[in-house]
């Protein structure tokens, strides 16, 4: 059986056994939460806690970018700032190998995976006077731990690199119709151009380490404090970028409604860290990267049966049709 068939056939039974492993015994209750990069579960536990428990995609991140995100959230939460770190874990069984110092990443039952207290919210009030502020002060918080070392084994952006490799998975893939091909490509080739000017006119002076997709559904609200504040629960996608990467996805409209968000998230922010204010100019170059990410991202897994039931349009000649005019559009907002 393949990595890809035993992860997305990846079940109770499984989950269950491997948690047993490191002596977190289920009480036979589990809900599966939405992921499609990993396979993420809530266990109800006889000891009546509940966790959730993250198993990793095969071939994805290797140990050491796992365990140096699961340090970067340790880091964090001894600083106060509201994430949900990995727990501890202990060896219950002989099948069980853990990594890390704590041990926070097991392999167990054929996966590895890590384990985290359950930490319920819904997303942030987009119109409560004050969210993007508030927000703003969160990021400035992790930004400034951020800032204290660099990733080691976590991924470093390049925007220039990511966007033509992304170009490139597209079109090896051979996912784009003979029809669409030559418009999409054009626009694809000219995206991948454009960004690479816009970052070497406007190079970033410092990279950090960023929570790295940090938009609205990743951001969880409770009301821990007044009329709530804002938390996140996981750094799957952590990387070492500049600081606008966790700033520009908060943002929608038209371009001075944007600048007026940005300004609010950054009166928040500064209050904790410095903001390069060169770094606007490299909003719509990330949301243009964004949308070339996106599509090698769905090529890139297409071979997971759960792909093709949840985007059933990816591919189709509409699907790159609208791919095309919105490079287009972007093209015009980044002045190409």
């Amino acid at each position: 059986m393949s990595d890809a068939v035993d992860y997305a056939g990846l079940g109770p039974a499984q989950v269950l056994a491997a948690l047993d492993a490191v002596g977190l015994r289920g009480d036979g209750r589990l809900l599966q939460l939405n992921s499609y990069e990993n396979r993420v579960f809530q266990v109800f536990l006889d000891d009546g806690r509940v966790v959730v428990a993250k198993f990793y995609r095969p071939g994805r991140w290797s140990d050491a970018q796992i365990l140096e995100e699961h340090g970067f959230a340790l880091e964090l939460a001894a600083e106060e700032v509201p994430v949900v770190p990995p727990l501890a874990l202990a060896a219950a069984t002989d099948d069980v190998a853990l990594r890390g110092d704590p041990p926070t990443l097991a392999h167990a039952s054929g996966h590895r995976f890590a384990v985290a207290a359950r930490c319920a919210g819904r997303e942030p009030p987009p119109d409560a006077a004050g969210t993007l502020r508030r927000i703003g002060r969160f990021i400035g918080r992790l930004h400034a731990v951020g800032r204290r070392r660099a990733f080691t084994h976590r991924l470093h952006m390049d925007p220039p690199r990511d966007a033509a490799q992304a170009r490139d998975r597209v079109l090896d893939g051979g996912f784009v119709g003979a029809g669409e091909l030559p418009a999409w490509r054009a626009a694809a080739d000219a995206a991948v151009a454009a960004i690479a000017d816009s970052f070497a006119r406007t190079p970033p002076r410092a990279t950090l380490r960023l929570h790295g997709d940090c938009h609205a559904g990743n951001i969880l609200w409770r009301p821990d404090d007044g009329d709530g504040a804002p938390h996140v629960v996981d750094l799957d996608d952590a990387v070492q970028g500049p600081a606008v990467q966790d700033l520009w996805m908060l943002l929608s409209g038209e371009a001075h409604a944007m600048a007026a968000q940005l300004d609010e998230l950054l009166r928040g922010y500064e209050d904790f860290a410095d903001f390069d204010d060169r770094e606007r100019a490299l909003v719509e170059p990330l949301r243009t990267l964004r949308m070339l990410r996106h599509a090698a991202w769905l090529a890139g897994r297409w071979a997971d049966p759960t792909f093709p039931v949840n985007f059933p349009f990816f591919g189709s000649p509409a699907y790159w049709s609208q791919h095309t005019a919105q490079l287009s559009e972007q093209l015009q907002l980044m002045g190409a």
